[in-house]
């Protein structure tokens, strides 16, 4: 499935039409429409703002991944429960001072790199541990 197909089934999966979509990702219908039939390609920050709105992973849209958060069935409480633990991580990262990553400063890219990818080790375990945890012992927590 190329780009513009994945993108416009998260948008229809989100349940927004073009003009809906268009408008909050600040951009002008015609361009969404482009994106869409791979007239053009988005940069990166109009990815990550079109995930962030259809509530895919950029992996799904860029088609290294075929999941989406709905296919990996995360609950509303699961996806409150990761951006908080998200959060909470960030925060520790942007307050601590004196952080090394191969015996320099760390940057600011290599912060954010560093959080998506514990992101996506947060997401992993708690798929796995939906995965392979007895029914009897799971918590009814879907909504």
């Amino acid at each position: 499935m190329a780009l513009g197909e994945r993108l416009k089934k998260a948008r229809n999966d989100k349940g927004l039409t073009q003009i809906e979509a268009a408008k909050k990702l600040g951009v002008t219908n015609g361009a969404l429409s482009g994106y869409e039939r791979n007239y053009r390609d988005p940069d990166t920050n109009m990815l990550k703002e079109m995930a962030e709105l259809y509530e895919v992973s950029l992996d799904y849209l860029v088609g290294s991944k075929i999941t989406s958060n709905k296919e990996m069935g995360f609950s509303k409480k699961d996806e409150l429960d990761i951006a908080k633990r998200m959060a909470e991580l960030q925060n520790d990262l942007t307050s601590a001072t004196g952080l090394l990553f191969d015996g320099e400063p760390m940057s600011e890219e290599a912060k954010e790199s560093l959080l998506e990818a514990m992101e996506f080790g947060v997401r992993l375990a708690k798929k796995n541990n939906k995965k392979y945890t007895p029914k009897k012992y799971r918590e009814n927590d879907e909504e």
